[in-house]
């Protein structure tokens, strides 16, 4: 019985896999990319003790080693980045060899930054285990780490040569977890796939309660929602800033709460918050927030920001976005479900009402 779906994205510069399996860590037609390579392994201190052997095992005949980190949002930071690239000078790693992700969207970035850092660009593979990375973050070649002043500040466009997701990592993951990474599978619904929304809207049940099949049917689908996008953008220079649905407002939360909420559940407050300012400004009716609001509950995720921050705070932050072009911001709103577009010069004061509307305290 074939166990996975498989998802290409083709680039001019690469096209490769992402390999869906319901129960293996699948490298099926890699063989190619590994063949005398030394490896490096990153993973963090929660991951590794649930996978990092089985994944060295997998490469007998390779030199393997690995990079173990400290796990969470705070330590994607330069220190972290510092050490991957430690762990490849000590192991006198070059241009030939190869980097392999083993974790969530923090290990996913990081490595990638890793990779197209060290001798300007070696290869790497994305193996993620969260549900929010096997989606989003290890698709598309975004790759970096955060500074003090804000989210993904750092990094570079950096492709992987395959993602390999095994949906039984799944399984593992805390409840929390597993609802932040629908968060990010909502926004797909948000941008430009209003039946997807729908499907995850009558999904809801068998979703929680992590059936295999439809687990394969949901990632496969936002993979493929992300691929026609970065096929037709891969640098954001024009229709892949879609995919920020949310996350303007949320980077700012993350930041000003110091990382209370997960992403994907600050991504969940940012949507709430871009059809509150979209319907605010006419381009909406007012009923696509109640429509967000009652799925992300659906999921057990956050419609109001329920730390004391302030909307001053939340605005400035969203001011060192790396969105904001000359000084003005640039925001995915929405014209109805599945209608986002990018919305340029929305005002200071404007934003502002639809963060005080946003937070329990203002």
């Amino acid at each position: 019985m074939n166990t996975f779906k498989q998802v290409n994205i083709s680039l001019p510069d690469n096209t490769y896999p992402i390999i869906i399996d319901l129960q293996a860590f699948n490298l099926s037609g890699l063989e190619q990319e590994l063949t005398k390579r030394k490896i490096m392994v990153v993973s963090n201190t929660t991951v590794a003790p649930l996978y990092l052997d089985h994944i060295v095992d997998l490469f007998p005949e390779n030199k393997v080693f690995t990079c173990v980190l400290e796990d969470g949002e705070v330590h994607k930071n330069v220190r972290s980045w510092q050490r991957i690239l430690d762990a490849l000078a000590e192991h006198q790693f070059n241009r030939s060899d190869l980097l392999i992700s083993l974790g969530g969207g923090v290990i996913c970035d990081m490595t990638g930054f890793a990779a197209a850092s060290w001798m300007r660009g070696i290869d790497f593979i994305q193996i993620p285990t969260t549900l929010l990375s096997q989606i989003d973050a290890s698709v598309g070649g975004k790759t970096g780490i955060n500074h003090s002043k804000g989210k993904n500040l750092i990094g570079a466009f950096h492709q992987p040569k395959a993602v390999i997701v095994n949906i039984k990592t799944l399984n593992t993951l805390p409840e929390r977890e597993f609802n932040a990474g629908i968060g990010e599978a909502i926004k797909y619904g948000g941008i430009d796939q209003p039946d997807f929304f729908y499907w995850l809207s009558s999904h809801v049940d068998s979703i929680k309660n992590r059936d295999a099949d439809v687990l394969q049917n949901l990632i496969a689908k936002c993979c493929e929602f992300k691929a026609e996008i970065v096929e037709q953008d891969e640098k954001e220079q024009g229709k892949r800033a879609l995919l920020n649905l949310g996350h303007t407002f949320g980077h700012a939360i993350e930041i000003a709460t110091h990382y209370h909420y997960l992403h994907g559940e600050a991504v969940a407050l940012g949507m709430v918050m871009a059809a509150e300012l979209s319907a605010q400004l006419g381009h909406c009716d007012v009923g696509i927030r109640k429509m967000l609001e009652n799925l992300l509950q659906a999921f057990d995720l956050p419609i109001k920001l329920d730390v004391n921050v302030s909307s001053d705070e939340l605005l400035q932050l969203m001011k060192a976005d790396k969105k904001v072009v000359n000084d003005q911001h640039r925001l995915i709103l929405m014209r109805g479900l599945g209608a986002a577009f990018i919305a340029e010069g929305v005002k200071d004061s404007e934003i502002l009402i639809t963060l005080q509307s946003c937070l329990t305290h203002t």
